[in-house]
């Protein structure tokens, strides 16, 4: 019994320990372009720039931010961003090391 108990508690440990490998190598190659840093200047950048760099940024939320930049001006701080519909404060965090102005 105490084989079976130390044999199962193996295996759970070593799925434990792979699984938050395959979390952080999926959020490594998310963040990453090929160990390129990622900047993107949102008082410049064209939708098609800002949904390719900025994460979890489409196709909707890159017109969004264009749009509201054309009506109100240039971004003055990166918290402004989050003024855009359908720009939250999570989103914004995933992004703020690659945003500048």
């Amino acid at each position: 019994m105490k084989r079976i108990i130390g044999l199962l508690s193996s295996v759970l440990f070593a799925v434990i320990l792979f699984s938050s490998s395959v979390v952080n190598a999926k959020e490594e190659s998310v963040d990453k372009h090929e160990g390129i840093e990622v900047i993107v200047n949102i008082n410049e950048a064209q939708a098609e720039e800002l949904k390719t760099l900025l994460i979890g940024v489409g196709d909707s939320k890159a017109k969004a931010i264009v749009d509201y930049r054309k009506e109100n001006g240039k971004f003055v701080a990166v918290d402004d961003l989050s003024n855009v519909k359908g720009i939250g404060d999570k989103l914004l965090e995933k992004n703020r090391h690659r945003i500048v102005l």
